[in-house]
């Protein structure tokens, strides 16, 4: 199962599934973007030459076989193409975070040892030129938007399109060696490499074949039935490894097109544009665009607030049951079909998604509330469980199983088990190869039989199959009573309430829990605005008392609904402070995919932590922050310590322990 060998004449690498796509549907678009306001196409045949003419350049350039090439920029269909193009010339494509700071760039493109370098715009040659300070291995550096660097040195500065250009004219001189590096490619050559977002350390570089990366996009799309006349946005970051495998993977295997918007900040208007039938977000997407419906909502004539509460009472349990196709009656039906035409139909319109026949969401635990409230929408939401060490996919949801508690059942060709301390393992055709220059992490995380270790704690439910995830293994704990301590399922029940952005839960051996809590800028920014209070800054609103109250509220309903489950009852919040600044993964606090490194925030706010677990009710702290534009800073402000209200445990939790 491991070793799959693809059919006689079958596709074997990223390359040879474009050329495949260009012959048999050459017509069909296969890359789409939005710039200056206008939709231009490319099709696949037209694609298979801007590919072709980038690879004959990178040739003329002395790309080698084997070199590590970096690729940073937005969603653009030209860094997609140079993806490709390394590929199909010999080399090694890495793409790195778009809204990584010099420093960061700096370590993997050292690390990667990159001979070229394939930026959007002039902000990313800036970034790599300041990185050529330390790293010297740059020969070439490559753009997409010339934009202000016109007066830049070009002696090893190009445009992509003079690069194109270049290999158009080589073409005669260089086609028979970019043919014979081609065919050179295998199922077990390496497709990409992906830096792995680094929540405890430095990032890995994950080395992922074509068999990784074909075989994994294959029986994914089997499985939800994708075809080339699906449609996808692009707009996740291109370094991570969901967005390879939707936008390249899955887009060459089912032929589909994908969509790249103008910018994030049109992002919204251009997803209602497309009217994507496959969309991917990760929750916090899911919860900023909750949000910002909340927020509308608000806003909203007491009429209309009336009857979209309405419509969401009904449809809570209509709309799932109508997506799992269980039985639904007349009444129901007619019900839906009314708050469909008055409610529901023009909001999916408004999110972009009326269109859209699958969903999923993954790289964080997603709340059971705001899972629901998509359902309840009629949007087939479903949950994956995955990493980037296995090409993403581990487990999926089928259709008519989906649940907010469970990440589905394992995907097509995955094995899975538990290890004796709770932890889960799978193996799989996606697992990846190994971490690029790190043997020793490597034997530690996928062992001889190719069981990979995945680092998070979970169990497999008897009778449905379904795997459920805890929380990060390093995370589970016990309370000092003894109680089973698992912060995300709390901070995911927290984050669903628009005010909150995000929530940090501590209490591993600890008499009891606190909670660090980011509020919304957004929501409760348009709640002071409604309420006539007048606020200068976020740090302002923080320690407002209204502010204050309206959190506490939260953290208590909250308390009340984790009480209500014996095996997490524990894990109650006790006292809680509000932030005053947004964790940030510019000051290190959050990954570049949005995921919280809890030990730095331990250590960085060791001083709140501390005040949590005394008696105090205040504590002044100063911090440092970066601002947008890289110069350090440090605020200082007196936050307020809350107690919130818990439920005592019942003899059934106690029971439990």
């Amino acid at each position: 199962m491991l070793n799959i060998t693809p059919p006689s004449g079958a596709p074997q690498s990223v390359p040879a599934l474009l050329r495949r796509n260009a012959a048999q549907f050459g017509a069909r678009d296969a890359y789409r973007e939005k710039e200056f306001g206008i939709w231009q196409s490319w099709t696949w045949a037209e694609t298979l030459q801007e590919i072709e003419a980038l690879a004959l350049g990178l040739l003329a350039l002395g790309l080698d076989r084997g070199d590590f090439v970096a690729v940073i920029g937005r969603n653009r269909p030209a860094l997609y193409w140079s993806m490709v193009a390394v590929e199909m010339a010999g080399g090694v494509p890495v793409p790195l975070y778009q809204d990584a700071a010099a420093e960061e760039m700096t370590f993997v493109l050292e690390h990667c040892g990159a001979r070229f370098v394939i930026g959007g715009d002039q902000e990313q040659v800036d970034k790599v030129i300041e990185a050529q300070e330390t790293v010297h291995g740059i020969d070439h550096i490559l753009y997409v938007d010339p934009r202000g660097l016109r007066k830049y040195d070009h002696t090893k500065l190009h445009a992509l399109t003079d690069v194109q250009a270049e290999g158009r004219a080589a073409h005669e001189r260089l086609k028979g060696e970019l043919h014979t590096r081609e065919a050179e490619l295998t199922y077990d050559s390496t497709c990409v490499m992906l830096y792995t977002s680094g929540t405890t350390g430095r990032p890995k570089g994950v080395v992922l074949s074509n068999r990784n990366i074909i075989e994994t996009s294959k029986s994914s799309c089997e499985f939800d039935g994708l075809r080339m006349e699906d449609e996808v946005l692009a707009y996740l970051p291109m370094a991570w490894v969901g967005d390879f495998i939707f936008s390249i993977g899955q887009a060459y295997w089912a032929g589909f097109c994908v969509n790249c918007p103008e910018s994030a900040d049109t992002m919204m208007t251009d997803l209602r544009e497309i009217g994507p039938t496959y969309f991917f977000a990760p929750p916090r997407v899911f919860e900023t665009l909750l949000t910002s419906v909340m927020i509308r909502m608000e806003d909203a004539s007491r009429f209309k607030k009336g009857l979209f509460d309405r419509a969401m009472a009904r449809s809570k349990t209509t709309g799932p049951k109508i997506l799992d196709g269980k039985p639904v009656s007349i009444g129901e039906r007619l019900a839906y079909a009314m708050d469909n035409v008055l409610v529901i139909g023009p909001l999916k319109n408004t999110l972009g998604m009326s269109r859209v026949r699958v969903a999923y969401t993954a790289g964080e635990a997603i709340g059971p509330e705001i899972f629901d409230f998509y359902r309840a929408l009629g949007l087939n939401l479903k949950q994956l469980y995955g990493q980037t060490e296995a090409s993403v996919f581990i487990t999926q949801q089928p259709d008519s199983e989906v649940r907010p508690d469970t990440v589905g059942v394992p995907s097509p060709g995955v094995e899975l088990k538990i290890g004796e301390n709770g932890e889960v393992f799978y193996r799989s055709p996606g697992t990846f190869v190994e971490y690029y220059k790190n043997a020793e992490s490597t034997a530690s995380t996928k062992d001889a039989e190719g069981w990979v270790a995945t680092g998070d704690a979970g169990f497999i439910e008897e009778g449905s199959g379904h795997l459920r995830i805890l929380d990060r293994a390093k995370d589970v704990g016990k309370t000092a009573s003894g109680g089973l301590f698992a912060p995300k399922f709390v901070e995911n029940k927290l984050k669903f309430y628009p005010d909150i952005l995000e929530a940090v839960v501590f209490g591993n051996e600890r008499e009891y829990c606190t909670a660090f809590i980011n509020i919304d800028l957004g929501a409760v920014g348009n709640w002071a605005e409604r309420n006539n209070i007048a606020y200068a800054s976020y740090q302002e609103l923080t320690g407002h008392p209204q502010v204050l109250a309206s959190i506490q509220g939260h953290v208590e309903a909250v308390n009340r609904s984790v009480a209500e489950d014996p095996m997490l009852a524990h894990c109650q919040i006790a006292r809680f402070l509000v932030l005053h600044k947004e964790l940030d993964a510019d000051d290190g606090e959050l990954t570049r995919t949005r995921k919280v490194r809890r030990r730095i925030i331990e250590e960085k706010f060791a001083d709140l932590l501390d005040a949590l677990y005394s008696d105090k009710t205040s504590q002044f702290t100063e911090t440092e922050v970066t601002y947008e534009d890289g110069r350090k800073g440090t605020i200082s402000a007196t936050l307020e310590i809350r107690d919130a209200a818990t439920v005592a445990l019942s003899a059934q939790h106690m029971a439990a322990e």
